[in-house]
């Protein structure tokens, strides 16, 4: 083996200190310029030299490593862009504050672009909440786009579309969908979809540069039957046919794929297609979601996903 040199090895050393006194006592390089007797510049360089020769070896031992190694964990799983895992809340494992946070960051990254974008949303609880995290911005060069109505048929809104509020917030051009939810008929769902103004909508979604949707559950506590889109018994309707979940009302099944027939003759909302190479985050954690997230990634409807590490651990376990 070579031996180093005195010089060298003296020099290790003082690196080892800088590196000690840097990344486990917490101090700064001005700190450790001054208890080394050296200048500042001198300090950063021991301090660099320390990584460089991997006398330091950092073990992350704080829950943001579990968090981390499950967001690596479902990108290997699903094939996914992206994953953003955070720490769960053990008193309210589906509570969407984390989440919400998560996904205001990463929208706030968009809109920090120079470069215009279009942004295209879905809508719902946990969207909302993303969209009320976000601080106050002028993105006058960026287009929103919403990729649903959020009318029911009496023609009274849902008090969970995004697209008004986030315009609101951050200054940008907005396009809602103006349309229900549902038609009525094959024939008005037609004459809905033949409007200018929605052929235009449809494209802007087309060309989106990223879209940022929610995952809903099905059964009784759907949002769908909750806000009253669906009754109960259409409800039940859907289960039967093998609906697990839905997004921007579109109900799929476990393997992803898009129940034939019922709500989905009738739902207004631009076309659930497999996501290409732009991001499609799904923004989404609790228990119950956990069947509707597994269909939604089974049948790529999202290549990037935000949840919890309590939701993240129930999908690697199927």
């Amino acid at each position: 083996m070579k031996q180093k040199n005195p010089a060298e090895t003296s020099r290790l050393d003082d690196a080892a200190r800088a590196g000690w006194l840097y990344y486990v006592a917490g101090n700064t390089q001005d700190e450790i310029a001054r208890k080394l007797g050296v200048s500042r510049q001198s300090a950063q360089r021991l301090v660099s030299l320390a990584v460089s020769e991997r006398l330091v070896k950092v073990r992350l031992d704080h829950p943001i490593a579990h968090c981390m190694e499950l967001s690596n964990r479902l990108i290997e799983r699903f094939g996914l862009q992206n994953c953003e895992v955070v720490p769960s809340d053990p008193d309210a494992p589906s509570s969407p504050i984390g989440i919400a946070q998560a996904a205001s960051a990463e929208m706030e990254r968009h809109f920090r672009s120079q470069q215009p974008k279009i942004i295209a949303f879905g809508t719902g609880r946990t969207l909302r909440a993303s969209v009320d995290q976000l601080p106050a911005m002028d993105c006058p060069q960026h287009r929103i786009v919403s990729l649903l109505g959020n009318m029911m048929s009496d023609g009274s809104a849902s008090a969970y579309n995004v697209i008004i509020r986030l315009a609101d917030r951050i200054n940008a051009r907005h396009y809602p969908m103006p349309l229900p939810v549902f038609a009525r008929s094959r024939e008005e769902l037609q004459l809905l979809h033949n409007q200018e103004a929605v052929h235009n909508i449809l494209d802007l979604i087309r060309q989106a540069d990223a879209t940022f949707v929610g995952i809903g559950n099905m059964g009784p506590t759907a949002p769908l039957a909750v806000d009253g889109f669906v009754s109960l018994d259409e409800m039940r309707a859907l289960e039967n046919a093998g609906a697990i979940g839905e997004i921007t009302s579109w109900v799929y099944t476990r393997q992803g794929q898009l129940v034939d027939g019922l709500s989905n003759d009738l739902v207004a909302s631009a076309p659930l297609q497999p996501a290409s190479d732009k991001p499609v985050y799904g923004v989404a954690a609790g228990d119950a979601k956990v069947p509707a997230m597994l269909g939604a990634l089974e049948g790529k409807f999202i290549n990037c996903l935000i949840t919890n590490e309590t939701t993240a651990e129930h999908l690697l376990k199927h």
